[in-house]
């Protein structure tokens, strides 16, 4: 929006390169491993503050109540950390398929704690807003802090790494997974072995420990991972239910892009080693 007194912000996906269930918390949280590759696919989050202490949202997901909105929740969450601040508009473009797996939302809170800590001049450190974003979801600290990484704990625990650069492929189905069901499903696998960072480099066999139960629940995403299988390596990406498939060239990304059938949407992506979240709060404050 070029209205005066807004601010344009990136919100970028995520794929999940594998997700092993390793154990399972006394309060019910899963324990994972996994490589968040961040990709530039990308909503983007529009701020303006406000006069008043409200945070007000326009333009926002399809089919999201306000009250459920975690880009709002994270305004409202970080305007009570710290006294004084004033409120906020804010709106939402929306890219990133809604339960698809990537991230989407978590990556729009992490975007709104990044960018409101800028504008509202908190001063306050990464790790801080990660932990302040973990209170929002297991995949809010990872977007805050801006680079594919290593993941253990319930997903808060991170390393990053330095990934090859490749293109994705990315199938969405239309379908939303909702995260819940698919976590709480008796017949998950919540005991998978876990692995090492180089085992992983070495390429070891991984797998998405959540995609039989959404095979079995999700007709359109089962056949989708079959349809891409067929051509490459296909994976879910969280709990669905987009799929995607790794290769070494955007033009081989493309290719099998433009063979997707419809009714489902094909997304071509580069992975990315760092957020342009990072990038944008940096000229933020060299005062663009």
């Amino acid at each position: 929006m070029a209205a005066e007194g807004w601010t344009s912000w990136p919100a970028p996906a995520k794929l999940n390169l594998f997700l092993h269930v390793v154990g399972r918390r006394a309060d019910g949280y899963h324990l994972l491993q996994t490589v968040f590759q961040l990709i530039d696919l990308c909503d983007t989050v529009r701020l303006r503050p406000r006069a008043d202490a409200a945070i007000s949202r326009g333009e926002g997901p399809a089919g999201v109540a306000v009250d459920d909105d975690l880009s709002v929740r994270a305004a409202r969450l970080l305007q009570a950390q710290a006294s004084g601040c004033p409120g906020v508009d804010i709106a939402v473009d929306k890219r990133i398929p809604i339960g698809g797996g990537l991230g989407g939302g978590s990556s729009d809170a992490a975007t709104t704690l990044v960018a409101l800590n800028e504008l509202w001049g908190l001063g306050l450190a990464p790790g801080r807003l990660a932990e302040i974003g973990l209170a929002l979801g297991a995949d809010v600290p990872v977007f805050v802090l801006g680079q594919s990484s290593w993941a253990e704990g319930i997903g808060e625990r991170l390393q990053p790494m330095a990934l090859p650069t490749r293109w994705f492929t990315v199938i969405d189905t239309g379908v939303a997974v909702a995260t819940g069901p698919i976590f709480q499903a008796p017949e998950l696998t919540r005991n998978s072995s876990g692995i090492t960072i180089p085992c992983f480099v070495a390429g070891v066999p991984t797998r998405n420990d959540l995609e039989a139960v959404v095979r079995a629940r999700y007709d359109a995403v089962a056949r989708a991972l079959d349809w891409m299988g067929a051509r490459a390596d296909a994976r879910l990406t969280g709990s669905g239910g987009c799929v995607y498939a790794a290769f070494d060239s955007r033009e081989k990304a493309l290719e099998v892009a433009r063979e997707v059938p419809a009714p489902w949407r094909a997304l071509v992506a580069q992975g990315l080693q760092a957020s342009p979240l990072a990038q944008r709060a940096a000229a933020w404050r060299q005062g663009g």
